[in-house]
């Protein structure tokens, strides 16, 4: 690999130390040594006992090695390891792997059996160690890694000798999921260029091993597996880097509430899942579900990455129809474009496909022959294709997928991904076929689908990176200083700081009596809204503390006894205020995420927000592509003045969070949507204390 030469010597080492290595077969330290069997370059097996290690002489310390050592692999008991890795920093090694368990994802105040403190403890003095010697370290808790390309399987699963050198790379948090990745690559014809499990990442994490990618030549295409992270935007900034020249698909874990678990596993929350697949989309990476898209998307952009597109156009192709409806509902159903061909593509489409087949895309051929290569060619010309999805049955000779694949204008000029179904060993000589012109097969019409539309979220992600350009934070007016200073804000001030940010919000009073509100009703004029005003009080409707439509004497002094009841009540005042038009709402707020820093939400809203929708999350600062996306996700169809000052009140928000690091939430909840632009009804405003 090039770039990243402080993990060369864990990565592509010429010299490699097992410390614990083992004779004992199912031992962890004997997997190890069979793994690593096939390495190039010099090995040395340590074990205090010496003797033969699988027909290899072993050395009894360090010290008995002659000559330098790149990488010390070290499986041995947890409580040993800090005092191993100061043996190697001594010894001059210059990178080493801690397979060991009983860290960081142990109980953290569990007691280890050699009474040498917690797990935690143990992980901060290895980590101590390591960088004292300047030392990379991969682990502690972690399978390993495997290097096909150079022969480095440093990974005490010693089937890892199977796999085959390619274009691809895992980096997991789960040494499990990088193993299991790769072997499911693999099954599919996809050889592999690294896989890291990263396990407790004490050290080495997944930012530096995305900029050690983003240098390598042989490698195409990386997936990432992510649970948990403490620097979520070191992440995002590496993972946007290396979006920025190979394409990323990640796959975050915790979707069912497992962090418990997970916490046992690597040692970390596994944080907001929503937020999590939010900022690695955000970053550039296409986001899927499962390990199985994991390896299906990878296996698409490994043969082919499509042009940066806002959005990307496909031409459906399919000999059977069935096939083809169920890759354009996958399609649909993602949000990939199917555009409708020109009306020179379809006179040509006419002239090669009976007239009684769909030719409009997707483009049913009615299982032709010789003419299917033909009509490729003229799908794939068209102006607003920019990929190709391709579905034909195994049918001996009705359909040559090789030659029409093969046809000018086709798999050279833009992306393809085919589907097929058929005898398994048919498939598997299809694929290697195929192979050849960079089209990957699937064996199903959904995972084809599902594969292109990986294409698809590249080619948008690439789009938007490279016109992202981040709208600095707008200064924060002096009145909004003010108004944070002035203590825990209650409503009327944070719409006070809304106003000053240029967000709308309803003519109001601050009233600290009754006779004051009745002042209030007079001069706003009916119907108006009547609310508590107590910044201890922050469910105000669940309190019996709204009241809208108020209209007269009788029915405000009704919304003022209800005030008055609720319990505990820190200010005796009340807020009265215009009543806006109405309109639907929505939710727009902000808050601090401890890995990932100040978020923006938009998302449904109102009184019943907890049943609504997920609300769309980006990371702020807001580019305009970020911006633009979370409208989008409204599905309201906003669009000119409206959808602009909607944006305006996205930005507020962001740069609220940006320039106010006192703030650790903003709820404006509901902002309604009316004929004169959207209205701030309520504001909560949280102060860090």
């Amino acid at each position: 690999m090039t770039g990243g030469a402080a993990l060369d010597a864990l990565f592509r080492p010429s010299s490699i130390a097992v410390i614990g290595a083992s004779a004992t077969v199912g031992k962890a330290g004997n997997a190890m040594v069979r793994s690593l069997l096939g390495f190039p370059g010099r090995l040395h097996l340590v074990n205090p006992r010496a003797g033969r290690i699988e027909g290899r002489a072993a050395v009894p310390s360090l010290a008995e090695i002659d000559g330098p050592v790149d990488l010390a692999v070290l499986v041995i008991r947890a409580e040993a390891v800090p005092a191993a890795l100061e043996e190697c920093g001594q010894a001059g090694v210059r990178a080493a792997v801690v397979c060991s368990g009983g860290f960081a994802e142990a109980q953290p105040d569990g007691e280890l059996d050699e009474g040498q403190g917690t797990g935690s403890s143990l992980q901060d003095q290895a980590r101590a160690v390591a960088r004292r010697h300047g030392m990379r370290l991969l682990g502690p808790n972690t399978s390993g890694f495997m290097n096909p390309l150079d022969g480095v399987l440093a990974n005490f699963v010693p089937d890892v000798r199977l796999l085959e050198p390619g274009p691809l790379a895992v980096v997991a948090s789960s040494g499990g999921v990088n193993l299991a990745a790769c072997f499911a690559a693999a099954a599919d014809g996809l050889g592999v260029r690294l896989g890291v499990g990263l396990g407790n990442a004490a050290d080495v994490g997944f930012a530096d091993v995305l900029a050690y990618l983003a240098g390598d030549g042989a490698t195409r295409a990386v997936g990432i597996q992510l649970e948990g992270v403490d620097d979520g935007r070191e992440l995002v900034a590496a993972v946007a880097e290396l979006a920025a020249v190979k394409p990323v698909v990640a796959l975050k874990a915790g979707r069912s509430g497992v962090s418990a678990f997970a916490r046992s596993h690597t040692g970390r929350v596994l944080g907001d899942f929503e937020l999590g697949r939010a900022a690695l989309r955000q970053a550039g990476a296409v986001v899927v579900d499962d390990l199985g898209e994991l390896v299906d998307a990878l296996r698409a952009l490994c043969a082919r990455r499509m042009k940066p597109r806002a959005a990307p156009g496909v031409g459906v192709v399919t000999a059977q129809a069935g096939p083809g409806i169920l890759m354009a509902d996958v399609l649909r159903a993602r949000g990939v474009s199917i555009p409708e061909l020109e009306e020179t593509t379809l006179k040509g489409l006419g002239r090669l496909l009976p007239p009684l087949t769909w030719q409009r895309n997707p483009v049913d051929t009615g299982r032709p022959q010789e003419t299917f290569g033909a009509v490729l060619a003229e799908v794939a010309a068209d102006p607003q294709v920019d990929a190709l999805l391709v579905y034909a049955l195994e049918e001996g000779d009705a359909v040559d997928p090789e030659a029409a694949l093969g046809t000018p204008g086709v798999a050279g000029e833009l992306p393809v991904v085919f589907g097929s179904g058929g005898p398994a060993g048919a498939l598997d000589e299809r694929q290697r076929a195929l192979a050849g012109v960079a089209v990957p097969v699937y064996r199903t019409p959904e995972r084809a689908a599902r594969a292109m539309g990986a294409l698809v979220d590249d080619g948008r992600a690439q789009h938007r990176l490279a016109s992202a350009r981040v709208r600095p934070a707008a200064p924060l007016p002096p009145e909004v200083t003010r108004l944070l200073a002035s203590g825990p804000p209650d409503e009327h001030t944070a719409k006070a700081v809304l106003d000053a940010l240029g967000v709308p919000t309803p003519e109001r009073r601050v009233c600290p009596d009754r006779a004051t509100a009745q002042a209030a009703l007079a001069e706003l004029g009916g119907p108006v809204v009547v609310k508590v005003l107590d910044p201890g009080v922050a469910h105000k409707l669940a309190a019996g503390g709204v009241h809208l439509g108020v209209h007269g004497p009788a029915s405000l002094g009704a919304a003022l006894d209800a005030i008055d009841a609720i319990p505990d009540r820190a200010t005796a005042g009340y807020l009265v205020e215009a009543q806006a038009a109405p309109g639907p709402e929505l939710l727009v707020g902000g808050f601090r995420d401890s890995a990932f820093g100040p978020v923006v939400a938009v998302g449904p809203g109102g009184s019943n927000v907890e049943r609504l929708g997920s609300p769309a999350l980006r990371l702020a600062p807001l580019s305009a592509p970020d911006v633009d996306e979370m409208l989008a996700a409204l599905g309201l169809g906003l669009a000119g003045d409206e959808g602009l000052a909607l944006a305006n009140v996205l930005l507020a928000v962001s740069d609220l969070l940006m320039g106010a690091p006192q703030v650790s939430e903003i709820d404006v909840n509901p902002v309604r949507l009316t004929p004169s632009g959207p209205w701030a009804l309520d504001a909560l405003v949280v102060l860090d204390r």
